[in-house]
């Protein structure tokens, strides 16, 4: 496993370690001493445990996010994509941070295997840019309704550049996200 920090340092690519012949392949998609070791390596902090595993299928064009759960049920997320492509944003919410309000944004698919662990203090989102996409993610806090929030994907101050051309399929409740400037803001003492 080999961790790439992305231009927001706190949020990594991680490339498994895949072992391919004419058989097939095999990579181990977690392994918490390996993640742990390779996070301290990089001068980061060691996660809560991982509590909960989501799994998602959706079409192309469907934008998710950018969620967030504030504290006490903040949620780092370990992401990853087993069938299809997606293209993968992150924000910084944490006030005080030297990257507030800065996104990153990566893509994720099967062909690649690359995973993205994104802190607690982010919010996170992905578009579908193949037919269909499979979305995987490790959690380390239990969804609670109360603490969930959403900011707009198209949101101007942050001006994400989500990669797809074609038409959108937001939920309506995506699309009624706040505005950054309007939105609950993580702590950076929470972090």
């Amino acid at each position: 496993m080999k961790l790439i920090q992305t231009r927001i340092s706190d949020v990594v690519i991680i490339e498994p370690s895949v072992f391919e012949d004419d058989r097939g392949w095999f990579m181990e998609s977690f392994n918490e001493q390996c993640f742990h070791a390779e996070l301290v390596k990089l001068g980061l902090p060691i996660p809560r445990p991982f509590v909960q595993d989501n799994h998602s299928c959706s079409k192309k064009g469907v934008l998710r996010g950018l969620h967030y759960q504030l504290p006490p049920h903040a949620q780092g997320k370990l992401v990853r994509v087993t069938q299809g492509a997606v293209f993968d944003v992150t924000v910084d919410i944490r006030q005080g941070s030297p990257t507030f309000g800065q996104w990153v944004g990566v893509e994720l698919n099967s062909s690649n295997r690359n995973m993205l662990w994104i802190p607690e203090g982010f919010a996170h989102g992905f578009v579908v840019l193949s037919e269909t996409a499979e979305f995987m993610y490790k959690v380390t806090n239990y969804y609670a309704r109360n603490s969930e929030r959403s900011i707009v994907w198209n949101d101007p101050v942050l001006g994400v550049d989500w990669g797809f051309d074609g038409c959108l399929n937001i939920a309506p409740k995506d699309a009624a996200g706040k505005l950054f400037e309007d939105a609950d803001m993580f702590p950076l003492c929470s972090v």
